[in-house]
């Protein structure tokens, strides 16, 4: 996925006119070179011409990265206690857990990204259970 790629998904996939109430909840783009940050102004000025709404993404250049307390990682999974109890038994240790792959996606899927035909692909993949299986399946949206 290009730099160019990962925008347009960003600028679809999210609400970005809405004003955070904390920084920790804004809403950014990060850039490490001249021609990112011109690529994330340019998506940034064409997204707000699209909606006609002034968008309240920042546009700043990398920094240190921190990730984000333990219960904030994999937030859609933890809602689903039944699967969430599945990753949790593969990982114990809550950075293991984080640093997952298969949870990850099976997040991701929770979150309404992915479907059907390529879920089927790779749900073997992520150490789940039949019944997990089955449940993450009733969870992903049929193509269309």
């Amino acid at each position: 996925m290009t730099y160019e790629d990962l925008l347009a998904h960003f600028w679809k996939s999210h609400n970005h006119c809405v004003r955070p109430g904390s920084r920790q909840y804004m809403s950014a783009v990060f850039w490490h070179d001249q021609r990112q940050y011109e690529l994330a102004v340019k998506t940034r000025d064409r997204a707000a011409a699209l909606l006609g709404a002034p968008i309240t993404t920042q546009v700043l250049p990398v920094g240190t990265f921190y990730l984000a307390e333990d219960y904030h990682q994999k937030y859609l999974l933890r809602r689903r206690g039944d699967l969430f109890r599945e990753f949790q038994a593969m990982y114990p240790d809550w950075r293991e857990l984080t640093e997952s792959t298969a949870a990850a996606k099976v997040n991701g899927y929770l979150g309404g990204h992915g479907n059907q035909t390529v879920l089927q692909q790779e749900i073997a993949g992520f150490g789940l259970s039949e019944r997990g299986q089955q449940l993450l399946r009733e969870r992903v949206r049929p193509e269309r």
